[in-house]
């Protein structure tokens, strides 16, 4: 019988214990709007309202439905750890609660947390054991001003142009896990092709006389490979996973071949103390010149940005289905990937595009830094806005899906003879992201301020409706001096200059069409926004994207692009699809004019 309860599936798909507990349901809850409840003893009582978790209270599948601002959120909920895990550790975990999380477990704090977009974690033991009960209680303080990385939350009561709905509080699964007192780490896998291995970084909590760490590689035909290496002299043993020849199989967007993972931490007398599941691919990202290679070969990277909203749930996917579905809507209309835009998707969304073969550039939701005078000074992103990234690259880094990073988005401020705040955050959030990753290239910052001359990846984002016009445009590539963001200040640059890196149009087309309002003349852009003027009916809608697309495709130093959008997101209607995922254009159209040949493929 199918489950009942609300996104019930593991949440952490590539690193999978094998006792683990979803807390996903029915939690108590209370709003506390002027973020007094610490004094009001919110901490100690029970709370008013009743929530369905993982939604936010925003969100119509939360039972709360309240779009005013939440300067802070209470959730309470009462849990027995399974009597079973006898010789465990409880571990709670977070998967991402907005923004600035507290939790106390039976009266006790256990975690403090920033950031709305990444997970945490707290242990239990000596608060609560197996066969106890836990008490646990929430706050989440969320607030509309200052710098602060909320994506495109809107800071404004009403939705406008593209800011959509706030998200407060606990918007992905929370769950228990049964952990050894000493035990695994996550693995850090890192794909080899060139020399047909995988290496394998496993921390240890405890380095321990005579303990081993174990790996064994599988396939659809059984175990490839093992490899064992000591555990007591290294806080991150490390293994190599070599793939015999007529064992190698690539991942790539036609055949995305993904190897088990059985990882082992193993005693001195032979005993599995802790074990996990996960999984690998063997894929490599490199650079020649202006390309990006795709297992060394020529991949034009037909992208689609897409939001990952749902009307009735906000940024948490209603269910596990409705992720595989945009996945395979983006697919149908020709994309093979695509940025996931201003928000850490959550890990069930990269495990979907690990096993269909689907690109992705992990991304940040760093709006929110622009908080600054509208001069020289405009963005503020903070040190904690690096800290949250980092978080982001650890949780995602072994996913083959992912093929780039970009911290940041149209971070728009003038350059000028003084280091800035911006300048700092950009180097430090490039520069952190290069030492966690060697991997995959980095791009500073998507459109507009590229304020690292040594960025792996240039691009902007060129909104041009008139194909002929943005032609003209995109030409400057062909002689190393490509278009590039000027937030309209043609005399005053905002990026360092291009250095000849690979380039791509990373948001382009936005193409505002909605067939019910098309005759609506007067229609107010508060109900109804795109970018530029909305096409007429349909059929221009299609001679618009095969001009703009057939720019892009017939660029041979071009690497790729990213299309504005998958869906239309509230008001801003530029998807291919309709907010609630269902047509509005005849996909094979759209299909069609994305899959022929690119310039770029002719290697």
């Amino acid at each position: 019988m199918p489950s009942t309860q609300p996104r019930p599936e593991h949440p952490r798909p590539q690193f999978v214990r094998p006792h683990w507990l979803n807390l996903n349901g029915e939690w108590q809850f209370e709003a506390d709007k002027s973020d007094s409840g610490l004094e009001r003893g919110l901490a100690e009582r029970e709370l008013e309202r009743r929530i369905t978790v993982p939604f936010a209270p925003e969100s119509e599948l939360s039972g709360i439905e309240d779009v005013d601002y939440q300067e802070a959120v209470w959730y309470r909920t009462t849990v027995t750890i399974p009597a079973d895990w006898t010789g465990n550790d409880a571990v709670l975990h977070f998967q991402a609660v907005d923004h600035d999380a507290t939790v106390w477990v039976n009266g006790t704090e256990v975690v403090r947390h920033r950031g709305g977009f990444t997970p945490f974690s707290a242990n239990l033991a000596g608060i609560a054991g197996p066969g106890e009960e836990a008490l646990i209680v929430v706050r989440a303080r969320d607030t509309k001003n200052g710098s602060q990385a909320r994506g495109k939350q809107s800071t404004i009561y009403f939705n406008r142009d593209c800011h959509y709905t706030r998200t407060t509080g606990i918007w992905q699964t929370v769950w228990l896990e049964a952990v050894p007192s000493v035990h695994l780490g996550r693995p850090r896998i890192t794909p080899d092709v060139a020399g047909s291995a995988f290496h394998l970084a496993v921390p240890v909590s405890a380095n321990k006389p005579g303990w081993k760490v174990r790996a064994v590689l599988s396939d659809g035909d059984g175990e490839v490979v093992t490899a064992e290496v000591r555990a007591d002299l290294d806080l991150a043993p490390r293994l190599l996973l070599a793939v015999p020849a007529e064992r190698v199989r690539l991942w790539d967007t036609t055949d995305p071949h993904l190897y088990d993972v059985q990882l082992e931490l193993v005693d001195a007398d032979g005993t599995v103390v802790d074990q996990a599941a996960s999984y690998a691919g063997l894929r490599s990202v490199s650079i020649n010149g202006q390309a990006v290679l795709i297992n060394g070969k020529h991949v034009f990277q037909r992208l689609v940005l897409d939001q990952g909203y749902w009307p009735e749930s906000l940024m948490t996917a209603p269910s596990e289905e409705a992720l595989v579905a945009d996945i395979e809507l983006s697919l149908a209309a020709g994309f093979n990937g695509a940025r996931l835009h201003q928000k850490v998707f959550e890990e069930r969304f990269l495990y979907h595009a690990d096993r269909m073969g689907y690109l992705v550039w992990g991304e940040f939701g760093d709006w929110g830094a622009g908080v600054g005078d509208t001069g020289d000074n405009n963005q503020l992103p903070t040190a904690t806005f690096v800290t949250q990234w980092l978080e982001a690259v650890e949780r995602d880094y072994s996913h083959p899906s992912i093929v780039g990073w970009c911290p940041l988005n149209e971070t728009h401020q003038l350059l000028h003879d003084r280091i800035t705040q911006l300048d700092d955050v950009t180097r430090a959030m490039f520069l952190a992201t290069k030492a966690a990753d060697t991997s995959r290239p980095v791009l500073d910052a998507s459109g507009y301020s590229h304020r690292v001359p040594e960025t792996d990846i240039w691009d902007s984002h060129n909104y041009e409706q008139d194909p002929v016009e943005f032609g003209k445009q995109m030409a400057g590539l062909a002689d190393g001096a490509p278009y590039g963001n000027t937030g309209g200040l043609e005399d005053r640059p905002i990026s360092q200059p291009y250095n000849g890196q690979p380039y791509f149009c990373s948001e382009f087309g936005g193409i505002w069409w909605n067939p019910e309002a098309v005759q609506l003349a007067g229609t107010d852009r508060a109900e109804s926004w795109g970018y530029g003027q909305r096409v007429r009916d349909e059929a221009e809608f299609y001679d618009r994207f095969t001009g703009l697309v057939d720019v892009l495709l017939d660029d041979p130093r071009m690497f790729g692009y990213c299309y504005t959008q998958l869906t239309d997101v509230f008001q801003e209607e530029n998807g291919i699809y309709r907010f609630d995922r269902s047509s509005k254009l005849d996909v094979e159209r759209v299909r069609k004019t994305q899959v022929r040949a690119a310039a770029y493929e002719q290697d």
